[in-house]
């Protein structure tokens, strides 16, 4: 009788432990989904292309008002994200957060075309426009707060596993130190 109570009582005590870990690892899986902040950008470009002979005396014009209405995105594949589970000291510790993944998915239209027989648009035209498109979006993210805002939305969601953490009685460490609220990490 004495060998049952004491497996029932030492039993328990390891479920109690393997359960915060178990706990703490699936919500770091939900967690692992992309996280994703959104924008949209306008931006109307003119085209201009000449193609001159004769030292300048016969020229070939091209043009064409370009109008792009791109969406953007910014995410973070949480997936990636490197951690170990120390459960002897009941500790979470994130190794490392993947850098933000950047996508932008332009839509360009193409009004008032102008072009002369003997100097078309081709493809390297159109996609040398594109390239120009998202080069440009990319410095206006840069100046812009898309990037801080998702920065707020990774944090958010990783508050979330220092809320299960600290519910089981673990604790979370990030570059090597003990993150104790949302505000501690710094990404």
């Amino acid at each position: 009788m004495a060998f049952f109570t004491y497996k029932y009582f030492s039993g328990e005590k390891e479920n109690t432990t393997e359960y915060g870990s178990n706990l703490i690892q699936e919500q770091i899986k939900n967690v692992g989904k992309l996280v994703v902040t959104e924008g949209h950008y306008s931006q109307v470009l003119t085209f201009k292309d000449k193609d001159s002979y004769f030292g300048g005396l016969v020229s070939f014009d091209k043009k064409a008002i370009v109008v792009a209405n791109s969406d953007v995105s910014v995410m973070y594949d949480l997936r990636q994200m490197k951690y170990e589970v120390d459960e002897e000291n009941k500790t979470i510790r994130i190794v490392s957060i993947p850098k933000e993944e950047i996508k932008i998915s332009p839509d360009i239209q193409y009004y008032d075309i102008e072009q002369s027989k003997f100097n078309e648009f081709t493809g390297a035209d159109f996609n040398n426009i594109a390239k120009k498109v998202k080069l440009d979006l990319a410095k206006k993210i840069e100046k812009s707060t898309l990037k801080s805002n998702a920065q707020n939305r990774l944090i958010s969601e990783l508050s979330k596993i220092l809320l299960v953490t600290h519910s089981v009685g673990w604790k979370v460490e990030y570059k090597g130190e003990e993150i104790k609220s949302e505000n501690e990490f710094k990404i």
